[in-house]
């Protein structure tokens, strides 16, 4: 059945990245993020200005994949799959997705504990319940205003991890020296590959296609595909500068403010040290901030997560049930009294490890001539998508070697 073309045009086709976006500015960002600023300094900036560079591009080819087929990449990839895979890739893309909301509901929580001073799992089972309200919005019929309270919240987001620099300026030749690329030990590669899995989500990366389908409709004409390409361009490169300056930004004030002082490796110890170095105001913002982040990130994970079922395994689950699903294993975390910063780094090390399974079939998919016309990716974009993946591997390969030898 053909879909009606949605002839919105300009500003209005924006919109689908900026929800995207919110996955690059979670609670695992922040404390991937606040945790190397406070451990190394200004050491790992290059990170994430690399990490932001590849972002953008694997979003705008998941939103073209999208777009110009009328698919998800999680629907192309059941159709190429043999039998026996499609199960394990599942299970390896929901695991991701899983880790994901583990990180979310755990970012609200702790935002709850420093506005509220409520139990972590109490705020935990909040965040939840509140993120299922913003599901609700998500149907075709209200995608737009979905998005708008996305935007919303990441404007929110945008302010609070912001705030701190104004008050307290960033050494901006310590800064350039953090461009450099460079390690020292091993604790900085696993923060990096955590800052990596942070930055260039998995999850996010099977879900742009799908914003972009529910968004735009199916079966587009080719000038109509052209326009919405030329908007998508502009909608994720202003989506992910937003998102890329987030992050830096957190990382600058863990670098500039909060470097030496105790207990800053915790986004708690952080929260407190940045009350106690640049005031209570201060402090307040950067938890709206955390809570806002939480709160948006979590609902798309779980938009995500839906998707990549529906596409894998032709299943259905409403979003809201999913939700509730995986709200437990947080709760449980929360409930046995892990440290909640620690866990929030441990799981954007296991996102990054699912990338290469979202950016390489990205990559393939956007490749062939065939199924994508005129459209296909062109030599430049293929070579950059192998640089990518290469970094991503590279990257992975030696935080396990790393890991298992000790050694740094």
């Amino acid at each position: 059945m053909r879909k009606t073309e949605h002839r919105v045009r300009g500003p209005l086709l924006l919109g689908p990245a900026f929800v995207a976006a919110v996955a690059y500015v979670d609670p695992g960002n922040v404390a991937a993020n606040l945790t190397a600023g406070a451990t190394l300094g200004y050491l790992l900036v290059w990170v994430l200005v690399l990490a932001g560079l590849m972002a953008a591009v694997v979003q705008y080819l998941s939103a073209k994949l999208g777009l110009v087929t009328g698919r998800t990449l999680p629907e192309l990839m059941r159709d190429r799959l043999p039998g026996w895979a499609r199960l394990p890739y599942w299970a390896q893309a929901e695991l991701i997705a899983a880790a994901t909301d583990v990180a979310e509901v755990i970012g609200g929580a702790l935002a709850l504990y420093l506005l509220f001073g409520l139990p972590l799992p109490v705020g935990g089972l909040i965040i939840g319940i509140a993120s299922m309200g913003l599901l609700v919005l998500q149907t075709r019929r209200r995608q737009r205003i979905f998005e708008a309270v996305i935007i919303t919240l990441l404007g929110v987001i945008v302010v609070g991890f912001l705030a701190g620099l104004f008050v307290s300026p960033p050494d901006w030749g310590q800064v350039a020296g953090g461009l450099v690329p460079r390690f020292a030990g091993s604790e900085s590669v696993l923060l990096a590959a955590s800052m990596l899995g942070a930055t260039v989500m998995p999850h996010v990366i099977y879900l742009h296609s799908a914003l972009t389908r529910d968004r735009h409709g199916v079966e587009l004409s080719k000038p109509r595909i052209l326009e919405i390409l030329r908007a998508t361009r502009w909608d994720v490169g202003l989506s992910l500068t937003v998102a890329g300056g987030v992050n830096v930004a957190m990382l600058l004030l863990a670098a500039g403010s909060l470097r030496g002082v105790g207990g800053t490796d915790t986004i708690t110890g952080a929260h407190a040290a940045i009350v106690s170095h640049l005031g209570a105001t201060v402090g307040v913002i950067f938890a709206i901030g955390l809570l806002a982040s939480g709160l948006a990130s979590t609902a798309v994970g779980a938009y995500a997560g839906s998707a990549i079922m529906g596409g894998l395994l032709h299943r259905r689950v409403p979003v809201v049930v999913r939700r509730l699903v995986t709200l437990v294993p947080a709760l449980i975390i929360l409930l046995l009294g892990a440290d909640p910063t620690w866990t929030l780094v441990i799981s954007q090390v296991i996102l990054s490890f699912g990338i290469p399974f979202a950016v390489i079939p990205l990559l393939l998919l956007t490749s062939d001539g065939e199924l994508m016309g005129q459209f296909v990716n062109r030599l430049a974009t293929k070579l950059i998508g192998i640089v990518i993946s290469v970094v991503i591997c590279t990257l992975n390969v030696v935080l396990i070697v790393l890991t298992v030898t000790g050694t740094g």
